[in-house]
């Protein structure tokens, strides 16, 4: 009887690559072994139009020779494979040091042996189709069952994302980490005189099993989705050319958070390693520990750490261990969003851990973590509940949810959209309006905010299809943040 060859292991791979490049005589080198599954499923109306379950494997490898970089990657997994794509990168680090003005060099980090896996209840890709494909369609017919009434278009969704992938380098780590994440969600559409209107609702993107989905809280919401849209569908168009009080919840708040803190704070960014998607940075290394930001009673922090986070893991794509660090501290820029290389050049001994990579084939870049603003201390005079901040409002606009959105090439100038308006006059919601933007200055915004949520009304809001790069990259973050009421801000066209 022959005996089977033993299995070559993802360790013995990637051994084999940190010997391979030891020898080319490079300074230091890593690999990537990741396999990726995703599925999702949509339902229209009352049929499901998208049904995908995609898996991508392979390993990339990074080799920084004299101080330039090499990347190359391949989808076969297998020794001469790894040999060949290892002088593949050591030949292109040697090609890109003849135009390398200054040398790449890296912070140091400490080496790790150590496996993470997203804590889950449910492994979402043993949840049979069937029963996902029903939980969709039921929700739907149940918001279409508003037919009578405007509601003439329903949509729903399920996403699941599976992540495994083994980190390597030659300072000593090895590393290996799977990634569960689960969304949901669903929205509908009120058509009335002419006028067509959407509200959605979903469960919060994050790091979790199918246990997330919580078909029980997707159906009791239905009732309210509907309502709002025919309610909205109805309402006077919102003001424009004025400027106003807005009170703004978390649904819609993580996403100025997202562009307007997040990657302005990106390094990459910062020192225009990266101007794609929306370009540069007005928060430059001149302005650190000085600029004012944001009032003082303001603080964001990035937390790799956070359970459940979108960007929570072990450790980011460089083998650098995850941590939370304030960005923004009493208002003031206090840090900024790093990997070992740009760290080294902002003059820090460690990175903070935010080098990510979207795909084996792709190279690691800075990419935002979860990043949130931190609630208000009970007792401190700017915290108010949401309640508060409506009851102490005299004219001005509650807002839930997110629309369109717009920044200029420095992150300095935006206008946000919203999902849902209600407009506040003497302390109460007096009914809905739609078509509402806000337009402002970031550094101006952050610096208007006078009244910020406590601890209670902390929310994990966040997002999946976070764009950079090019060719561009996906990753994904949670903005956990509380309420905020934010004075003087421009409602919709210059005033």
């Amino acid at each position: 009887m022959v005996q089977a060859p033993p299995k070559i292991t993802t360790t013995d791979l990637a051994t084999l690559a940190m010997d391979l490049i030891r020898r080319t005589g490079c300074e230091y080198g890593d690999i990537r072994l990741c396999s990726y599954r995703s599925s999702s499923m949509r339902g229209r109306d009352r049929s499901l139009n998208s049904l995908t379950d995609n898996l991508s494997s392979g390993f990339g490898i990074r080799v920084l020779l004299d101080g330039a970089w090499g990347f190359a990657a391949s989808h076969r997994q297998t020794p001469e494979e790894i040999a060949r794509i290892v002088a593949l990168a050591a030949d292109i680090a040697k090609g890109s040091r003849l135009t390398q003005q200054t040398p790449v060099r890296l912070v140091p980090v400490e080496t790790y042996r150590d496996s993470y896996i997203t804590p889950i209840k449910i492994d979402p890709f043993t949840v049979p189709v069937g029963e996902k494909a029903d939980l969709l369609l039921s929700l739907n017919d149940k918001l279409l069952s508003y037919g009578d009434r405007g509601i003439k278009k329903a949509s729903s969704f399920l996403k699941f994302h599976r992540e495994d992938k083994t980190f390597a380098s030659t300072e000593g780590s090895l590393i290996s980490q799977t990634i569960y994440r689960s969304y949901a969600g669903f929205s509908c559409t009120a058509i009335v005189n002419g006028d067509a209107q959407s509200r959605g609702y979903e469960r919060p993107p994050l790091n979790a099993g199918y246990e997330q989905i919580n078909p029980a809280d997707l159906f009791s919401q239905v009732e309210r989705v509907a309502e709002e849209a025919l309610e909205k569908v109805h309402a006077p168009k919102g003001p424009s050319g004025v400027r106003s009080t807005l009170i703004l919840k978390p649904t819609n708040l993580y996403l100025t958070i997202h562009e307007s803190v997040g990657h302005p704070t990106e390094l990459d960014r910062v020192y225009g390693y990266e101007a794609n998607f929306a370009g540069t940075s007005f928060a430059t290394t001149d302005k650190l520990g000085k600029l004012q930001y944001a009032a003082p009673w303001v603080n964001f922090k990035g937390d790799r750490t956070q359970a459940g986070g979108r960007s929570t893991l072990g450790y980011d794509d460089e083998g650098v261990k995850s941590q939370e660090w304030y960005l923004v501290k009493d208002g003031v820029l206090v840090d900024y969003l790093t990997d070992r290389e740009t760290a080294y050049r902002l003059g820090r001994s460690s990175s903070n851990g935010c080098a990510y990579a979207d795909s084996w084939s792709s190279v690691p870049m800075v990419r935002i973590p979860n990043l949130g603003l931190e609630p208000g201390p009970d007792a401190g005079s700017n915290t108010a509940t949401l309640a508060e901040m409506v009851a102490d409002t005299e004219d001005g606009i509650l807002i839930d949810g997110v629309g369109s959105f717009s920044i200029d090439q420095q992150r300095r100038n935006f206008q946000f959209g919203g999902d849902a308006f209600w407009q506040v006059k003497k302390g109460k919601i007096v009914g809905m309006l739609k078509d509402v933007t806000y337009h402002s200055m970031t550094t101006d915004f952050w610096n208007k905010v006078d009244a910020i949520g406590p601890a209670s009304e902390l929310m994990q809001c966040g997002t999946d299809i976070c764009g950079k790069g090019e060719p561009m990259q996906i990753a994904q973050m949670t903005h956990a943040c509380v309420p905020v009421r934010v004075r003087d801000i421009q409602i919709g066209g210059a005033s």
